[in-house]
Formats: C-alpha cells, sequence, structure tokens
C-alpha cells in the first residue's frame, strides 16, 4: 500500500524513484503531502523526468488544500515563469508570513509601483525586513533604493518594518496554529487584473488562469524577470540579481553530494608531521571534550510539522550535529493529528533567524517561532 512516510523515507535514502512511486498513489488521492513531495520530485527531477509545468500543477492542489510551502512554490514559480499578477497574492501572502523571498519581490513590486500600489516606505520597509533575514539581494536593492528614496521616507521605513515584523509573527503563529488544529488555511485567490491587492479570503483558484495584462517596460535584471520600470522620473537602474532556488519542502532532504571538507585555515596543517623525537616525550593526556551546553531562552526553530511522528524522528537525527542544532533542546509539540518538531532556546528572534538562514542553506527548511 502506498505510503507518505514510507516515499519520505525512499527519498532520504536516495532511492527517488521508489519515493516516486509511493507518492503517486496518495497525491492522486487529493493528500496534500503527498502533492507537495511529489511536486518537489518533478522540481527537481529526481525519480521522474524533470517536469516545471507538472510541478505546479502539484503545488497549486496542494496549496488549494491549505499547505502553506505549497503555496509558497506555487506563487514563486508563476512569477519565475511570467505570470506575475498571477503570482502577486501568493506573494503577498507569504510576505505577510515574514517569507524573505516574498518580501524582496513585493518590496520591489511597491518600488516600482507596477505589480503593487507604488509606495516607497513600504518597500524600503519590506526590504529592510528581507535584508535581516539574511536573504543576499536584499542588500543590492537597498543600495539601489538608497539612490532615490528621500532620507525621511527612508526613516519612517524603519517604523513600518518593526511593525510588519511583528504582525508577520503573529500571522505565522496564528495559521501554524491552525494547521496544527486541523484547520484548513484558504489561499488566495488569482487576481481579475494585474492590479494587487490584499489575498482573497474566497474560494481556491479556478484552474483556468487569469489573462495577464500586456507588461510595463521593464528594467533588465540578471536572471530574474524584472518586475517593471522604476518609479516615474527616476532613471532606470538594474535590479539584483535573481532569488535562489526555493527551499526543499519540510523533512526531505535535497540528497546533493556532500559538501567538501572545509580547508584548514593554515596550509601547514596538511602537512606531514615531523619524524618523532630521539626521546620520547610524555605527553599529558587530553582533556575530555567539553559538553555542549544546554540553550535557554524563548526563540525556537520549528523544522517541520508532520503527520507522521516518525518523520519528525528522521529528521531531527539528520540535524542535530549541526552547529546551528547543537545545544538547542528538542520539543516536540503534539496537536490533532499534526508533530511540530522544533528546536528550542536561542536567546532571541536574531539568533533564531540566523539558525534558519544557515539551515536554509544547507537545504533544510524552518521557521523562527517564540514561546
Amino acid at each position: 500500500m502506498a505510503d507518505v512516510k514510507t516515499g519520505e523515507d525512499a527519498w532520504n535514502r536516495g532511492d527517488y524513484a521508489a519515493a516516486v512511486r509511493e507518492w503517486e498513489g496518495p497525491a492522486a488521492q487529493g493528500d496534500p503531502d503527498a502533492q507537495f513531495r511529489l511536486a518537489q520530485a518533478y522540481r527537481l527531477g529526481r525519480g521522474v523526468t524533470r517536469d516545471l509545468a507538472k510541478a505546479e500543477m502539484l503545488f497549486g492542489k496542494a496549496s488549494a488544500q491549505g499547505h502553506l510551502e505549497a503555496g509558497d512554490f506555487y506563487g514563486l514559480m508563476m512569477f519565475d515563469r511570467g505570470e506575475r499578477a498571477a503570482a502577486m497574492p501568493y506573494i503577498r501572502s507569504a510576505a505577510d508570513r515574514g517569507d524573505p523571498r516574498a518580501q524582496y519581490l513585493l518590496g520591489i513590486a511597491h518600488f516600482n509601483g507596477d505589480l503593487a500600489p507604488k509606495d516607497w516606505v513600504r518597500a524600503y520597509a519590506l526590504m529592510t525586513l528581507a535584508q535581516s533575514a539574511g536573504l543576499p539581494q536584499a542588500a543590492p536593492a537597498i543600495t539601489q533604493m538608497d539612490q532615490h528614496i528621500p532620507l525621511a521616507q527612508r526613516q519612517a521605513a524603519a517604523s513600518l518594518a518593526a511593525k510588519l515584523g511583528e504582525e508577520a509573527e503573529t500571522n505565522r503563529r496564528n495559521q501554524l496554529a491552525a494547521a496544527d488544529l486541523g484547520s484548513r488555511i484558504v489561499p488566495p485567490a488569482a487576481p481579475a487584473s494585474a492590479a494587487p491587492a490584499s489575498p482573497p479570503r474566497g474560494s481556491p483558484p479556478a484552474p483556468a488562469r487569469p489573462v495577464v495584462p500586456p507588461r510595463p517596460a521593464q528594467v533588465a535584471t540578471a536572471g530574474l524577470p524584472s518586475t517593471g520600470a522604476v518609479p516615474t522620473g527616476l532613471p532606470p537602474a538594474p535590479l539584483p540579481a535573481p532569488l535562489p532556488a526555493p527551499r526543499p519542502p519540510f523533512g526531505l532532504a535535497q540528497a546533493e553530494t556532500p559538501p567538501a571538507a572545509p580547508a584548514p585555515s593554515d596550509p601547514g596543517d596538511m602537512a606531514e608531521a615531523p619524524p618523532p623525537a630521539p626521546r620520547p616525550v610524555v605527553r599529558p593526556a587530553p582533556r575530555p571534550a567539553a559538553a555542549v551546553a544546554t540553550a535557554t531562552g524563548p526563540w525556537r526553530v520549528q523544522l517541520g510539522a508532520f503527520g507522521v511522528a516518525s518523520n519528525a524522528d528522521a529528521l531531527w537525527a539528520r540535524v542535530k550535529g549541526r552547529p546551528e542544532i547543537a545545544g538547542h533542546p528538542r520539543a516536540n509539540v503534539k496537536a490533532g493529528a499534526v508533530t511540530r518538531l522544533l528546536a528550542t532556546g536561542y536567546a532571541s528572534r536574531e539568533a533564531a533567524n540566523r539558525a534558519c538562514s544557515a539551515l536554509s542553506a544547507a537545504g533544510i527548511a524552518c521557521l523562527p517561532v517564540q514561546d
């Protein structure tokens, strides 16, 4: 019998074809978790021929059932292939929950005034939040904005960024709590025109895609589709480099070739040891390794939310030795049919964000939350 967990186990040991076989049945029966994982297989081309159209379709189906990460991928994939107006409700929804990639895109849209109302204060605030989360494309974007946005508006953006950050934390908590309780999270509906608006809370997107009006004159970019012209009266300037590939799903490893061991800080470290001295030297016994102190603090890093508790065990076994996790006690939070896996004891939001940035760079999805 096909099983999502069995498929995940196969994926984690590198048997992608077996994982796909396990997920196809549940996905066809409407299991959003299976649809999400199968979409990842098609997106990455593992166990199946790479098919971005099929991946996007599966992300859309899972998103329509309230799968938050699927909605994030769905919006990013639509944006990447040029359906920017249709993608914006998903981008806005993800930005409202603090996703730095979405904050980056929405910030550019508010700066240019094409896919969102022109609002330089909000644009700068969103880009500030994306930069604080460690998104590398945000820093050059802020440098560009600094050339155009007056100082008074940038100062106002600092206060707005703090407010938006608090609202994103509240939204994230509420939606995670809803998922824990088995509540269906309604995805944003596709817009009827290119003018963005707050994500509707109505029914899921219709299968037919809306007609997107012709794009305005665009600013040249390095790979990422431009979000339109810079505001009227300003000279055009290139936007930042493209966003990185979206993160992998909770509980699924990227299964890339393991990174090479870091080079020693001094080339002499790799030299052969000198020959022993003529007389033996009595060396003191090595000191035992210091125990890793148990961290305490109000912030936690959520590593995943699982319908099968053993999946949380498998992920913890994979990450517990990483420096971002070592010394941080594990917590399993059971709510209804879902088990949330968390590493606890981070002293501040900044510490949790730094840990998440490093984990995301290694292909491990996470989310900072507060006790």
